[in-house]
């Protein structure tokens, strides 16, 4: 096993049928994703991730599913949004995953995203109703019976019928762009750290470098929160599949309001390519976000407009030995594990190969 080489499957949209295809990427659905995860363990991938969204994308399902069909490979919820999950829906899924495939299974939390929260009659949760929700999952997986009313919400009985005390609680990780509240918020409650693609390793570094502090203002030893880096891969793929799975996928970030500013500014970019991307003809008269609208496939008029140097700065890209060093300098800014991100886990095959064979090579010096 690769220990700090991950995965995720199926990045971003899942359609709901196959378009005509030229690329592997061009379509990632239910079946592609969990073959992807099979791939990913016999690649010697570490974990794979899976970002829920409520459409094909429903994390317990799909992850149970790559774990029924692999007997190593951890397996990682990159990230569900709390205010989806009731606590005991959230606590009954770790334990259940546990319990059925070992110790495995990381539950990933964040916030979620306004916009379409509110669509769907939810809140986002404050930071204190975050890490009490943490805290709520953790005292059910040991056993305890809740009666809490707080920032999370009210619940006046909450507790787990059947709690195996043989079966270890899940890690919880927190997928945050590590900004100051958010740092806070994991060094207090979290086990690792899930940070999203398309930032450069001088945003990381300064990221890793906040949440080291954080741990250490609060008397906890940093190296106990694994933090993971999540980076867009092309190796080896021709000029239009990389620029879909990179710069059409920055295109989602980048036109999200807030999400894009602080990308820009965490990656000191100039903001002027921003602004131009979120003029392009094909976002006027949009009622929501571009990831909500189209599959990055369709953005690649717009993906024209994002500089190719914030590309090569943030993912790895190029051949094989291209792509290890700018891994390597991910590695170097802090970050305790690498996750794919884009391509699938068979075309960075060679990529993994690679990767093991450095960690192997400086153990042997």
């Amino acid at each position: 096993m690769i220990e700090d080489l991950s995965a995720y499957v199926i990045s971003g949209r899942v359609l709901a049928r196959p378009r005509a295809s030229r690329y592997v990427t061009d379509f990632r659905g239910v079946a592609e994703g969990i073959q992807d995860g099979v791939d990913a363990e016999n690649l010697g991938f570490r974990r794979v991730f899976l970002s829920e969204r409520w459409n094909l994308k429903e994390a317990g399902v799909l992850l149970a599913a790559i774990a029924a069909r692999t007997s190593r490979i951890g397996v990682a919820s990159g990230i569900i949004t709390t205010p989806a999950r009731h606590p005991l829906h959230a606590a009954g899924l770790g334990a259940t995953m546990q319990a059925a495939f070992g110790d495995r299974f990381v539950l990933g939390l964040g916030r979620g995203n306004p916009g379409w929260l509110g669509g769907a009659g939810l809140t986002m949760p404050s930071y204190p109703g975050l890490r009490d929700y943490v805290d709520i999952l953790r005292r059910l997986w040991a056993g305890e019976q809740v009666a809490y009313d707080g920032p999370a919400g009210t619940f006046p009985h909450l507790a787990l019928e059947d709690v195996d005390p043989e079966v270890p609680a899940p890690p919880v990780w927190f997928g945050t762009l590590g900004q100051p509240l958010g740092a806070r918020a994991t060094a207090a409650s979290f086990d690792g750290v899930l940070l999203p693609p398309v930032f450069t390793p001088t945003a990381t570094a300064t990221i890793v470098e906040r949440l080291r502090r954080e741990c250490e203002r609060i008397g906890r030893d940093p190296a106990t929160l694994r933090i993971c880096q999540s980076v867009i891969t092309a190796p080896d793929l021709d000029d239009t599949e990389t620029r879909t799975i990179a710069h059409a996928r920055a295109v989602t970030y980048l036109d999200a309001p807030g999400y894009g500013e602080m990308l820009v500014r965490l990656n000191g970019w100039d903001p002027a390519p921003l602004a131009a991307l979120r003029e392009h003809t094909q976002f006027r008269d949009m009622d929501s976000v571009s990831d909500l609208k189209f599959h990055r496939g369709e953005l690649l008029g717009p993906a024209a407009l994002v500089p190719d140097e914030w590309m090569s700065e943030s993912c790895a890209l190029g051949s094989v030995e291209e792509c290890v060093a700018t891994l390597r300098r991910f590695r170097d800014a802090g970050a305790d594990e690498i996750a794919t991100y884009g391509s699938t886990p068979a075309q960075n095959a060679g990529l993994a190969r690679a990767w093991a064979a450095r960690v192997t090579e400086g153990a042997s010096r």
